[in-house]
């Protein structure tokens, strides 16, 4: 893997959180029969290729009457929160340590993230935090740059970074990487629950909008666009982060890797497009942090952060980011 350009950058800790890490632990551990990678890769499989499906044949559904405000609603609202569930709840929070929260608040972001169908939260967060650790370098899970700088490399690269690396049978050390979240004992009650979370992601808007229609009918196009399509937009969205935000943009801040800025990914994303802050200052609870940039996620911890159960937020400080600006 070609090394990100070098950079002289002020000590950016990937979490805030208080843990020792075994580094002396192997970097990846092999999940322990084959037969379960392969059954997690056709689960995985499933819910790529199907939502894939059900984007595509959005345009046809839209052509008839299979769209109702209800459905708008149910979508955009079930969109919202597990978008934030992993924004807020599985980054900022979880693998960051961005602000401390309130017990119930921490098993609400845990749940919510869970039903954006991305996996349990010990194995995103670990992900992520291998992520920054290795950014871009030999051990990130998901460097569009593992190939190469030309264009068929980073071609493959873009394909890696954004799905491929979802179906590596090796797994990122949870022991090494979140030690913190298997000792609590609230976070594995709702990773083991995630099977569940699943079924009740996926179920839930169509049980609204069939009781909201009072018909079998607005029960199945709930389904469709609040379930199907939010899932597939969803996904897209937070792989465009792994992919397009370590690719094409702009580079304001220093890191010691390739992440950049995407003004146009911020909306839908919650604010994690404006990624080159974030890897500059992987613990500030808000990355966009310039005049004009959106950033939702930053705004629902302000929330949490008045109602006052949220504390402790790492906001960032004009004299950190002028350390950390690009000259």
């Amino acid at each position: 893997m070609t090394p990100p350009p070098a950079a002289d950058v002020l000590d950016a800790p990937v979490t805030t959180i208080a843990y020792e890490a075994d580094e002396s632990r192997p970097l990846q551990q092999i999940p322990t029969t084959e037969s379960r990678a392969r059954w997690e890769q056709f689960a995985l499989a499933v819910f790529i290729v199907v939502p894939l499906l059900a984007v595509a044949a959005a345009g046809f559904v839209v052509w008839g009457h299979g769209l109702s405000l209800t459905d708008v609603l149910l979508a955009v609202g079930f969109y919202v929160v597990t978008l934030h569930g992993i924004t807020v709840g599985f980054h900022r929070y979880f693998t960051h340590g961005s602000f401390k929260a309130k017990r119930m608040l921490r098993i609400a972001l845990a749940v919510a993230g869970s039903m954006a169908i991305e996996g349990p939260v010990t194995r995103w967060v670990a992900d992520h935090r291998r992520h920054h650790a290795f950014s871009d370098a030999e051990g990130d899970p998901h460097s569009p740059w593992r190939y190469g700088n030309d264009f068929r490399s980073l071609c493959k690269g873009l394909y890696h970074a954004h799905v491929g690396w979802l179906f590596d049978v090796e797994q990122t050390d949870q022991q090494r990487f979140v030690p913190d979240l298997l000792a609590d004992r609230d976070v594995q009650r709702v990773a083991r629950l995630f099977p569940v979370l699943v079924v009740v992601s996926l179920l839930l808007p169509a049980l609204l909008g069939g009781l909201i229609s009072s018909s079998w009918t607005g029960a199945l196009t709930a389904f469709f666009w609040a379930s199907v399509i939010r899932i597939g937009v969803l996904h897209h969205v937070t792989w465009s982060i792994n992919s397009i935000c370590h690719t094409w943009g702009s580079r304001p801040f220093k890191t010691r890797d390739r992440a950049v800025n995407v003004w146009w990914l911020a909306a839908i994303s919650g604010g994690e497009s404006w990624h080159n802050l974030h890897h500059a200052d992987p613990t500030c609870a808000r990355h966009g942090v310039d005049k004009g940039q959106i950033d939702s996620s930053a705004r629902t911890i302000a929330v949490f952060e008045r109602l006052g159960w949220a504390s402790d937020v790492r906001w960032p400080k004009k004299a950190r980011l002028d350390a950390r600006r690009a000259t």
